[in-house]
């Protein structure tokens, strides 16, 4: 069996590391072409020599020289900048996997796809900003589009398509993060200590403080709605607070198909790398009477307003998903660096989306370019916004 050829973006992070560490115990069945981080050198160079990649990329080229000097005498080449990034996505391989956080991850993601890649997807943001753009280039290019995201994930296992005339919705669940009961007053106080204390899940900086807001579960409704041939009013969102259950799909003759795994992200990772295979992972195994009993309960709009602005969000379209993201990443930013408040971070998304559609900015983008004007003009009112707290 030849290996399979992958490139790897966002190597450094939560799911690059999840994926260094399942390519590394399965490195007969892979050949990485490329890995990828924004600016981590250290970190890259661990991750190359790990899965004996053949180059590695930084997008910062500050750290070139650094990255170099950790890969001299190794064999793996090194380059930087962007668009050293975007040549090695336009090279075709067998599968690209997209870690990358933030609308940063657009444009590699849909090179991979011009280039005839199958692209394994965890950067939801490239579908909440650019949803029909990718979906396009994905039909376009008859290429696979594999969702990592574990919800995603979850309700790809048990989506059937050949009966999705007889699904009625789609649950995606949520861990509720770590202030699932907490009152509006304990969340206005809280820190970005505080916030980033997720029950359930390790994960980078921003997804963490996503989930504490329930943003990170907006974005993926929106993404929900591009994976998966269904309308907005056919998915719905449960708050589990164990992680157990990733998703579930009801079907009309009152089956309701769930998958179940651990809060580990090599198993939706696994499912990606191995398809239509499944690999082996070595995940703690799920003992349903230890565990004993799982709840499931409705968001909180009034504590969570990102479950109320999402739906609002999908019905403008791609237009006010790249507004929506670019938004919330300035607003989580500035509070990780302590100029606003916690409640403040939705509220910034939420007067940003109001200015940007006064303003007739929130079009339905036809292409990269006007992605990328909406995300700067969202950023600048956002910033605006914030300077004003």
């Amino acid at each position: 069996m030849s290996r399979q050829k992958i490139i790897l973006l966002g190597a450094t992070g939560s799911i690059g590391l999840s994926t260094v560490d399942l390519i590394s115990k399965n490195s007969e069945r892979y050949d990485v072409v490329c890995v990828v981080a924004n600016r981590n050198a250290e970190g890259l160079a661990k991750a190359a020599r790990r899965v004996q990649a053949r180059h590695a990329v930084l997008n910062d080229e500050t750290e070139l020289d650094t990255l170099a000097d950790l890969l001299k005498g190794s064999g793996i080449t090194v380059s930087g900048g962007r668009q050293a990034v975007l040549d090695q996505c336009a090279e075709p391989v067998d599968l690209v996997v997209s870690g990358m956080v933030g609308a940063a991850g657009l444009e590699p993601n849909l090179a991979a796809i011009g280039a005839g890649s199958d692209l394994a997807l965890a950067n939801k943001e490239s579908l909440v900003c650019a949803g029909k753009l990718v979906l396009d280039a994905v039909k376009r290019n008859n290429v696979r589009l594999l969702p990592v995201d574990s919800e995603h994930n979850a309700v790809f296992q048990v989506f059937e398509r050949s009966n999705a005339d007889h699904i009625e919705k789609v649950i995606i669940t949520a861990s509720g993060g770590p202030f699932r009961h907490a009152s509006k007053e304990r969340m206005r106080a809280a820190t970005p200590a505080d916030a980033l204390k997720h029950p359930n899940w390790e994960m980078g900086a921003r997804i963490t403080i996503d989930s504490a807001t329930m943003m990170n579960k907006a974005f993926e409704v929106i993404e929900t709605l591009h994976l998966f041939p269904l309308k907005p009013s056919q998915i719905e969102v449960v708050v589990h607070p164990q992680s157990i259950v990733h998703g579930m799909v009801q079907y009309s003759d009152g089956s309701l198909l769930a998958q179940m795994g651990p809060a580990d992200m090599r198993v939706p990772i696994a499912h990606c790398l191995g398809h239509p295979e499944r690999l082996s992972v070595d995940a703690q195994r799920l003992d349903l009477a230890t565990l004993g009993q799982l709840t499931f309960e409705a968001p909180d709009a009034q504590r969570f307003p990102s479950m109320r602005l999402v739906w609002d969000v999908m019905e403008k379209g791609d237009g006010a998903g790249a507004a929506f993201n670019a938004a919330d990443e300035m607003a989580v930013s500035a509070f990780l660096k302590e100029r606003i408040g916690f409640l403040d971070i939705v509220s910034v998304v939420e007067d940003a989306l109001g200015q940007m559609e006064a303003r007739n900015l929130l079009s339905q983008p036809s292409s990269i370019a006007e992605v990328l004007h909406i995300d700067g003009e969202a950023r600048r009112i956002a910033s605006d916004i914030i300077s004003t707290i």
